[in-house]
């Protein structure tokens, strides 16, 4: 049967396939941006970059503008989910694209890529568009950030690295919660009030029975059950602190020395020497002073004979004479040993109830510091000796063991069996798991702690390996950095219960409702209380500001604040909006 062909007009059928042809060639526009939406931007397609959107979007209700390379790749498929998030693609952050993204009405923009030289570019490229954008910029040289937050107005400058080490911190050493922060060269902690020092404590967090529901109260005792204190405050530089023990000091000098041929000699010939002066003491009837004398000449070979003197006498000048003749020799070889060969030390005393840190990377480097600032013993491994934390750890003179993290020999190099807690932070998740892994071999019962980027893998891993916690930077420092750009100056949170603290840098402006009042004007009970100050002539933070002093136009205050406090601080520091 033949087929019949239905005839179209010819006018039809071309102006259909010039459609066609136009769908194929012009992709769709993306939807087009409402002109004053008072929104955010977001910059990035990391697993950081989504944790920061999906925190503005879902927690907070707020509407996200996204610039990315591509909506197919990394995680931008994710992040074009979420609900109030439109996705903006774009090869590079130049004027074009915050144009499309509308940065002239936007309120504030998170730059979160992982190169600060091209952060700091596009910063530029966005404040040219609006000079009143507010800025919170990823930076992984925190030196160079501080410095580069002169260059904006209103810039946040913000470590991830920073924001998670503490939640590390915290699970290596068993505690429930994050509580251990770091800001401006100190580390801070929360901790019971009978376990922190008084004269160091800054604040109290809340009151006896009431932990769930913080709230912040003078530094006075008994006002408070949770306190915030600053760690070993005493010395400004954790460097110079003296970390030995006298009692500790002595123990280690007896191990060595009993640890080595020429300790033992040395020891043996040391008993000698305090023998004769006994018996000169005691059967020979000296008194202290000549005894120890006489001990000095016998030792020295310049002993006198009497044929007079009694048997106790003739025997320790006998025993001190020619013992001296020996132990000058093994100090001096001792002494020599020590300097070229170090053959006085033997091996490592093995440590006890320390805490090893893998990788030396960012977050290792902060790791090991507040570890360090808070009395830790640490051992830290890393398979590059020019990493990041290698030249910290050994300012701070701790033990570092150069090698794979996750080889055996590695692991017992680095004390694995005596230890109380492994933090494995690597850049890799495969070497981190499987550093745990070969770490659970050697000690059944040691803690661990792993960063792994993938949340699921990590709640898989923390259930199925025992006395396992798994962490995400990315998950941990999200917040922060949605705090910033919803806040003005916060610097870090502190999880307090179900809650979440605010400790802010707030500068005083000329003109506000601040300027010339005293520090205690700015404490409200239960919401803001502040913990340092640093006076606009000065380098250094007060950490115990004088309740009377006045603040000056252009001070810092550091103030520990719940949201609702920290914008009555903000509103007050700024002229006209009080």
């Amino acid at each position: 049967m033949p087929v019949v062909t239905p005839a179209w007009p010819a006018g039809t059928v071309l102006a259909g396939l010039a459609r066609l042809w136009l769908d194929l060639a012009v992709p769709p526009a993306p939807p087009p941006v409402t002109e004053d939406m008072d929104h955010l931007i977001v910059c990035g397609d990391d697993a950081l970059a989504y944790r920061v959107v999906e925190e503005l979007a879902i927690n907070y209700g707020e509407r996200v503008i996204v610039l990315l390379g591509s909506a197919s790749r990394g995680h931008g498929p994710r992040i074009a989910q979420l609900p109030g998030v439109q996705v903006i693609e774009r090869p590079d952050l130049d004027g074009a694209a915050f144009t499309a993204a509308q940065a002239h009405s936007a309120r504030a923009i998170a730059l979160m890529g992982r190169d600060d030289l091209a952060n700091f570019h596009a910063g530029l490229r966005a404040q040219d568009l609006n000079p009143d954008l507010r800025m919170v910029m990823r930076i992984f040289n925190t030196g160079l950030g501080e410095r580069m937050r002169a260059f904006f107005p209103d810039c946040a400058v913000l470590s991830s690295s920073a924001m998670a080490a503490p939640s590390f911190v915290a699970a290596a050493l068993g505690e429930p919660a994050p509580s251990h922060v770091r800001l401006a060269g100190r580390t801070l902690y929360v901790a019971r009030r009978g376990q922190a020092d008084t004269r160091h404590v800054l604040c109290g967090l809340a009151s006896p029975g009431d932990l769930a529901a913080p709230g912040l109260l003078p530094p006075t005792p008994g006002s408070a059950d949770l306190v915030l204190a600053v760690a070993d405050g005493t010395p400004r530089n954790p460097l110079t602190r003296q970390r030995r023990r006298p009692l500790r000091a002595a123990a280690d000098v007896s191990h060595l020395l009993l640890r080595s041929k020429i300790g033992i000699v040395f020891v043996g010939l040391f008993a000698i020497l305090v023998t004769g002066f006994i018996l000169l003491a005691t059967a020979g009837r000296y008194s202290v002073p000549n005894a120890l004398y006489l001990t000095a000449l016998d030792a020295a070979g310049a002993a006198v004979t009497n044929s007079r003197l009694g048997g106790p006498e003739k025997l320790a000048q006998f025993l001190l004479t020619f013992d001296g003749m020996a132990f000058l020799p093994v100090v001096t070889a001792a002494v020599v040993g020590a300097r070229l060969t170090g053959s006085l030390r033997g091996k490592e005393r093995p440590l006890s109830g320390h805490v090893i840190v893998a990788g030396l990377g960012n977050v290792g480097s902060r790791i090991l510091g507040q570890l360090h600032d808070l009395g830790v013993d640490v051992v830290c491994v890393d398979k590059n000796e020019h990493a990041a934390g290698v030249r910290l750890a050994r300012r701070l003179g701790l033990t570092v063991v150069i090698g794979e993290t996750h080889r055996e020999e590695t692991l017992r190099a680095a004390g694995i069996s005596s230890s109380q807690a492994l933090v494995s932070v690597t850049d890799s998740d495969i070497v981190n798991l499987e550093t745990a892994l070969h770490a659970r071999a050697l000690a059944p019962d040691l803690r661990l702690v792993l960063r792994l980027s993938d949340d699921d893998l990590a709640e898989r891993v923390q259930k199925t390996v025992g006395n396992t916690i798994s962490r995400s930077v990315p998950y941990l420092a999200a917040p922060a950095f949605a705090a910033a750009m919803l806040e003005h100056q916060v610097l870090r949170t502190i999880p307090v219960g179900r809650h979440v603290l605010l400790i802010a840098d707030v500068e005083v402006s000329p003109g506000s409702e601040l300027s010339g009042e005293p520090v205690r004007s700015v404490h409200r009970p239960g919401s803001v209380r502040v913990i340092a100050v640093r006076p606009a002539a000065a380098s250094q933070v007060d950490w115990a500001p004088d309740p009377g002093y006045r603040i000056s136009p252009q001070d810092r205050i550091y103030v520990l604040a719940t949201r609702t406090g920290l914008s009555d601080v903000l509103a007050r520091s700024q002229p006209g909006l009080s």
